[in-house]
């Protein structure tokens, strides 16, 4: 195992060891409007796929996410540890209903810039929570030996989505996920730049601090090599951390090459390990 994945192991399972005061349990348990529920997620994600839990006001959040590699090889990669990704991000509540997000992906070099927004709130008298999510993603892997006519347009993907979740009782919650993705420039050439994708996720609370998460996204779209991503995760709160470790069949932190780019097998056991870490301040 190599030095970077020791202090990556190391990082991940500080928040155990180091518990901070912030109990970030209590935003998701206690109702601080009358009439209104509680949020349906206690992450911004709810494995890999966004949430329709928002950052509140003045709330930054930086967040590492982690995907290593095929845990189907076995020891020739000692289970995915010596190959992976990184994603290293920010998000800011500018109101409790609106939160942007900047990050970096070393897969690809991708940069995504993001806003999220409430549209509605599930209350007594109203059944779900509806949030939008846009994403705007620039490729910075692509290279002029490779392609002699890029432009720095053809780096640019987008990313439209309404989030609808509903939060049935105090240990279940499911969401609804329709996206529309657009790629400036697609490799393979015969996959589609328009692409039309459908997902539904779900959380169970297993205890106070614990919940087992699972989303999957179906893509409408041709494609002869990409699947449609699956992925299950289980989130653990300690103090000032919501930390969700994670299966996929997709390699991709980053929101558009996660929906876009699934390449493993859950069948042949060809997906990946990671983990998502959330810090409040």
């Amino acid at each position: 195992m190599n030095k970077n994945t020791i202090l990556f192991l190391m990082m991940i399972f500080s928040p155990f060891i180091y518990a901070q005061e912030e109990d970030l349990l209590e935003e998701i348990e206690t109702t601080t409007e009358t009439g209104f529920i509680p949020p349906a997620f206690k992450g911004l994600q709810i494995v890999t796929g966004q949430s329709t839990k928002l950052a509140s006001k003045g709330d930054l959040y930086s967040v590492v996410a982690h995907r290593f590699g095929d845990v189907s090889q076995g020891f020739d990669n000692f289970f995915g540890l010596d190959n992976a990704s990184t994603k290293i991000g920010f998000i800011y509540g500018l109101t409790d209903n609106l939160s942007l997000s900047l990050s970096r992906e070393t897969l690809l070099k991708t940069y995504e810039g993001g806003i999220k927004y409430r549209i509605a709130k599930q209350s007594e008298n109203f059944p779900v929570e509806i949030v939008g999510y846009n994403v705007l993603a620039v490729n910075s892997d692509l290279s002029k030996d490779d392609y002699p006519g890029l432009k720095f347009s053809n780096r640019l993907s987008y990313l439209s989505q309404a989030l609808v979740s509903r939060r049935f009782s105090e240990s279940f919650s499911l969401q609804f996920s329709p996206s529309f993705v657009h790629k400036n420039l697609y490799e393979p050439k015969e996959e589609e730049k328009d692409q039309f994708l459908t997902g539904l996720g779900g959380r169970y609370k297993l205890s106070k601090r614990i919940s087992v998460n699972t989303e999957y996204f179906v893509n409408f779209s041709n494609s002869s090599i990409y699947k449609n991503p699956f992925s299950l995760g289980l989130d653990i709160e300690t103090g000032g951390h919501v930390f969700q470790l994670l299966f996929s069949n997709s390699r991709f932190n980053s929101d558009i090459g996660y929906l876009t780019n699934a390449s493993g097998n859950w069948g042949k056991g060809n997906v990946f390990f990671g983990f998502n870490l959330y810090r409040v301040f």
